[in-house]
């Protein structure tokens, strides 16, 4: 009801929130709720960033760009996914860039004219099994939610379809794969979305690609094109608290797109890694302590 319009209790403007209203307040409360839950874990052991490998970044980098590897993006018209395909083309880090989704995406920019895009039905993925053949490197950053997706939908997104993209992708040739979790993943968790996020870790390990990277962000900071109020409100809660607390618990999308970049570039002999948030505020932010 706006401003002047007739209450039908004949009393004016009325001072009660809306059913609207009070929905986006208890979402909001409930996801607070299980940040809240989150804060009490400690933090687990994950991958950082020594000055030496920091300095030596540009030099690997450069070797990289020289192996002209191919890669392959899934979930590019996420947040995450849509800034990690921006950082790739910046970076000119592979010969080739092939966006795997549902629809292809349209570029304005001259820097997206050489993108390749694979459209592909997720419910027949091994109908598209050739859109999987031929990438070294894979970053898989699919997901939706629950109230978006259903139950059922949520799981059939973020477990299935990962894991058959994964498998796809390892008999396609992949060597890295790159896989975008979140904080709290656990397969034996009594909350669905961190069961099935730590179901899907698991399930992929045992793929046994040559390298696999897990990345287990907190609650990702970013201004979404998609409208949720719950999600809002978490943002300015974060958005208040020191650096020194935020950064165990949330995360800026920015710095988890760099962080991957820079984890992939850097050759590692481990077969499994697991970034915590923590570690990718170190690894994200690397690249700021080369500048003068």
């Amino acid at each position: 009801m706006g401003r002047g319009d007739a209450d039908p209790r004949g009393r004016g403007d009325s001072l009660i929130p809306g059913p609207a209203a009070l929905s986006a307040v208890a979402a909001a409360a409930a996801l607070l709720a299980a940040l809240l839950l989150l804060w009490l874990e400690d933090a687990g052991p994950g991958a950082g960033s020594s000055m030496a490998e920091t300095e030596a970044l540009p030099k690997l980098r450069e070797d990289f760009r020289m192996q002209n590897k191919s890669v392959f993006i899934l979930g590019a018209s996420g947040e995450t996914g849509r800034v990690l395909l921006k950082e790739i083309l910046e970076q000119n880090l592979f010969s080739k860039v092939t966006l795997i989704g549902r629809r292809k995406l349209t570029f304005d920019e001259e820097a997206y004219k050489n993108v390749n895009q694979e459209v592909v039905d997720f419910e027949k993925l091994d109908d598209y099994a050739s859109a999987f053949q031929g990438h070294d490197v894979g970053f898989c950053c699919l997901g939706t939610t629950r109230k978006k997706a259903g139950a059922e939908g949520f799981v059939r997104v973020d477990r299935d379809y990962v894991l058959k993209s994964a498998e796809l992708a390892k008999a396609g040739g992949c060597k890295h794969f790159n896989l975008l979790s979140s904080k709290g993943a656990d397969k034996s968790s009594n909350f669905l979305y961190m069961q099935v996020k730590g179901e899907v870790e698991a399930r992929v390990e045992e793929l046994q690609f040559e390298r696999y990277s897990v990345f287990r962000p907190g609650f990702l900071l970013c201004d979404r094109q998609e409208s949720r109020p719950g999600e809002w409100l978490v943002r300015k809660f974060f958005g208040s608290l020191p650096e020194s607390w935020a950064r165990w618990h949330s995360v800026p999308v920015a710095t988890v797109v760099r962080a991957m970049l820079n984890n992939a570039v850097n050759p590692s002999g481990k077969k499994k890694e697991l970034l915590d948030n923590n570690a990718i505020h170190d690894l994200g932010k690397a690249d700021d302590s080369l500048k003068p």
